[in-house]
């Protein structure tokens, strides 16, 4: 795998990065690659067990997350057949915007599952530690990581990752030491759907948000395939993230 700066350049001159990742056998992966939601992977709750009379199992806690109830049903109907996911604890508890959930609609769940699925053990061996929660979404995972290593070594420990994993790896983003991996706009961009990114980035990239504007809502819901009522959802509370303090 070719690894290089996105300004353009060959060398890495910083230890944050956001990795794009794929890897085999994996429960949110296949169910995010079959529904339109997406979870969130926070914490894992025990360690993998010694005793050879335990089961080898883990428990995470995880959100999922989509643009409706349906949705959200449909992703944790999939995720709940997947044959790689044990038992499905969801919670009644839900928080949404306390810890940054996207969607409109979040569910908070534990899981049971194998412990050899995970890339948090690869990943912290070649020095990349984990810095947030995962985000899984459209079959693929982003990681916000911090090599510990000498910067010249990341593209040897990436590729280190991939061959031990059979994981495909892109490097999203890259930034400097003591320096946040996101901007703050990027990271309210991350708390919108799928389909509210889609849309509002669209929108501002037809002009809609110029002065005077370059193209009507109408015209973005014909762009879209969709209503007008429907486009002006998705932008008012796509901006609604976007612009709360």
């Amino acid at each position: 795998m070719a690894i290089t700066d996105p300004s353009g350049g060959e060398e890495w001159s910083g230890t944050r990065l956001t990795l794009d990742l794929w890897h085999p056998n994996c429960w949110a992966i296949e169910a995010t690659g079959r529904t339109d939601g997406g979870v969130l992977a926070h914490a894992i709750y025990n360690s993998p067990r010694t005793d050879a009379d335990a089961p080898n199992s883990v428990n995470g806690l995880f959100t999922a997350f989509a643009d409706t109830n349906e949705e959200v049903e449909e992703l944790l109907d999939a995720i709940r057949e997947s044959d790689r996911a044990g038992e499905l604890l969801e919670l009644q508890e839900r928080f949404g915007r306390a810890r940054d959930a996207p969607g409109n609609v979040v569910r908070e769940f534990f899981l049971e599952y194998d412990p050899a699925d995970m890339m948090c053990p690869t990943l912290l061996e070649h020095g990349f530690v984990h810095s947030a929660p995962v985000r899984i979404e459209d079959g693929r995972e982003e990681w916000q990581v911090c090599f510990v290593g000498e910067r010249t070594e990341i593209r040897e420990s990436l590729d280190a990752v991939q061959e031990e994993a059979g994981a495909e790896v892109t490097v999203q983003s890259m930034s400097s030491s003591g320096q946040p991996g996101r901007s703050p706009r990027g990271q309210r961009l991350d708390t919108l759907t799928t389909t509210q990114r889609e849309v509002y980035e669209h929108a501002r990239e037809a002009g809609y948000y110029e002065w005077p504007r370059e193209t009507s809502t109408r015209e973005l819901a014909d762009d879209l395939d969709v209503s007008k009522t429907t486009l002006l959802e998705h932008l008012r509370k796509a901006e609604s993230k976007l612009l709360d303090p």
